[in-house]
């Protein structure tokens, strides 16, 4: 039963971590593998919960297809933090 405490704990911990880097992160590339990890440890929590449906679930949407959606669609549109801050005043 302590074990379980203990596991959870550091779960939350790192999910709370993991959440709050995903906030302050200003690349965008960083902040969605931030985000796919935040799904990993919740598909962790559902799966100790005796929830293994839903745990492949969040896995297979949250840390797959999601993650991959996210990162074809930075890769595929212009990344404004990469430029200048001058330059992004120009297009106003």
């Amino acid at each position: 039963m302590l074990t379980y405490v203990v596991i959870f704990s550091i779960l939350a911990i790192l999910l709370i971590a993991s959440a709050l880097y995903a906030i302050i992160q200003k690349d965008l590339l960083y902040a969605v593998i931030s985000t796919g990890v935040i799904s990993l440890i919740l598909s962790v929590f559902f799966f100790l919960m005796q929830a293994p449906d839903v745990a492949l679930t969040e896995a297979a949407i949250g840390i797959a297809l999601t993650t991959i959606i996210f990162v074809i669609t930075i890769r595929n549109t212009s990344r404004y933090e990469d430029e200048d801050s001058s330059s992004n005043l120009e297009r106003f």
